[in-house]
């Protein structure tokens, strides 16, 4: 029994260790009604990782190298840059279990093999394949953004003061006024605007330069806001998926291609 005890105390420290940690908000308004709005918008916009056919299966060995940003829109190319975009496909082609030469331990040389790639030079990719751990590189992928702009706008709303003119010119009273005061009061306003971004990758032979596969996805971003105000009592709300929630997701989108139907 003295045995036993330790061992059973032992086994609940280890499995706690485990646990994953959990933080409290640390907002004044951290379980209100506004909060728990908030939240739930926020939680449909989080990570959320994508289970991978292939995954059990590994992958060649390959390099992400930075694409190409080719929308004009400003306030996507202020934000994202084609190194962001490269990242995101590290992480997640490494989720599905293809070897990545990672891009910060490859030095100098990863210019030359960019430019090599870009301008599809096979000689002298050749040369920079014959270096280091570039030896084992079968493939070299690039994620482009060819589309990144807002479609379309929407807006509804409703005005009470018209309304509550006609009230206070018809109505007699102290019921008119009361009615006049109430319909002037309420305001309510609603917008909506949506963009779209579209995501190609390209699969390249890292001996030969040559094509081995393309693909294209694109997706929806909506944002959101509405109001209302009756009586001085307003409340209001505003959210959407963001720039960068977005081009995850794309990312996670091409990546699962590429796992199911290229590896």
């Amino acid at each position: 029994m003295k045995r036993f005890v330790p061992l059973l105390a032992a086994g609940l420290l280890a499995g706690t260790a485990v646990a994953q940690p959990t933080f409290e908000s640390p907002s004044p308004t951290a379980g209100s009604g506004t909060s728990e709005t908030a939240n739930q918008m926020a939680d449909k916009a989080m990570y959320k990782p994508v289970e991978y056919a292939n995954a059990g299966k590994p992958g060649p060995a390959l390099v992400v190298i930075p694409g190409e940003v080719k929308s004009n829109n400003a306030t996507f190319t202020q934000k994202f840059g084609p190194n962001n975009i490269a990242d995101y496909a590290e992480l997640e082609l490494g989720k599905a279990n293809f070897k990545i030469l990672e891009r910060a331990d490859l030095g100098p040389l990863l210019n030359e093999f960019q430019l090599a790639y870009t301008m599809g030079d096979p000689q002298a990719a050749r040369k920079i394949l014959q270096k280091g751990k570039f030896k084992t590189t079968k493939w070299v992928v690039k994620f482009d953004v060819l589309k990144a702009e807002q479609v379309a706008q929407a807006e509804s709303g409703f005005d009470g003061r018209a309304v509550g003119a006609l009230i206070g010119i018809f109505g007699r009273g102290s019921g008119g006024a009361a009615g006049n005061v109430v319909a002037s009061s309420v305001q309510t306003g609603e917008s909506t605007g949506v963009w779209i971004i579209g995501m190609r990758y390209k699969i390249i032979d890292a001996n030969t330069t040559e094509q081995v596969a393309t693909g294209y996805a694109e997706e929806k971003m909506e944002l959101g806001a509405k109001s209302n105000s009756v009586l001085g009592l307003s409340s209001g709300a505003a959210g959407g998926l963001t720039l960068d929630s977005l081009v995850q997701r794309l990312v996670q989108k091409t990546v699962w291609e590429i796992d199911s139907k290229h590896k």
